[in-house]
């Protein structure tokens, strides 16, 4: 008797598509996993019904409802491993911005009726509410090593993810710093690797779309851009991009803030 299939699942919660979009991205690659997994549930590629219990569950998107909240604890009852892919569900997400301001004063600027909206003061993490067994970093993520990660689940190892920053990668492709040579701002010293050095690449600083790497330091970095004439209101504001509420960012930031600004 043939033996099943591992069953996959793809959730999404507060995020914009871009991850899921990644894993369709892959194309061949994507066959290849089809022919060697059971995509069972995946809204974004076909629909289907919310049945049993998966072996590998991929979640984008951040909690930010009280739903959410509800959603995600039966998410991880029904999955045997749970893997956050993207900014939003291994950080919060571009929309954590909420979390150092006051959402019930947006709520009244912005909607006629604000009483009709329901949503959490914060946006956070998947780990800040089940146990996550592996994080996939990256504003969108890496489809190669979105690849990867289903393949290490299939055999049975740990994903070949990097744990080194950004430079790291600039170095493997012989580009000149343009922190050092141009006087770029770039967040590339405190970056997880993962974008193969995009932004550096073209001359451009990193944004640190893919979170804070291992052991960042990050008040290092900031004291280097304060020298090169960078303001504490800019400092703050660096940090507070797509991972604003990764641990090492969110402090970083908050160090910078003026007091008025700490949320």
């Amino acid at each position: 008797m043939a033996r099943a299939k591992p069953r996959l699942a793809v959730w999404k919660f507060a995020s914009c598509d871009g991850c899921q979009l990644s894993l369709l991205d892959c194309e061949d690659e994507l066959l290849a996993v089809a022919g060697a997994i059971d995509i069972a549930y995946f809204p974004e590629a076909t629909r289907g019904d919310v049945k049993g219990h998966y072996d590998l569950s991929l979640v984008e998107g951040s909690v930010t409802t009280a739903h959410d909240v509800e959603r995600i604890h039966e998410v991880r009852r029904r999955s045997r491993t749970l893997v956050t892919i993207g900014a939003c569900a291994t950080s919060g997400g571009i929309q954590a911005l909420r979390n150092f301001s006051d959402v019930r004063e947006y709520m009244s600027i912005v909607y006629a009726h604000p009483e009709y909206i329901h949503t959490l003061e914060t946006s956070t993490a998947i780990c800040d509410h089940v146990p996550v067994d592996f994080e996939l970093r990256g504003c969108p993520i890496s489809k190669g090593q979105l690849v990867d990660v289903v393949a290490a689940f299939l055999s049975g190892r740990r994903p070949n993810t990097p744990a080194h920053s950004v430079c790291i990668e600039c170095k493997l492709k012989g580009n000149v710093c343009v922190m050092v040579a141009k006087a770029t701002p770039c967040l590339g010293p405190v970056t997880h690797a993962g974008c193969g050095a995009l932004c550096p690449s073209y001359d451009r600083g990193c944004y640190g779309c893919f979170g804070p790497k291992e052991t960042p330091n990050a008040p290092s970095l900031s004291a280097w851009l304060g020298g090169m004439g960078m303001a504490a209101k800019a400092l703050e504001r660096i940090y507070r991009t797509f991972n604003a509420n990764a641990e090492p960012f969110r402090k970083e930031s908050e160090r910078h803030a003026e007091p008025d600004n700490q949320g």
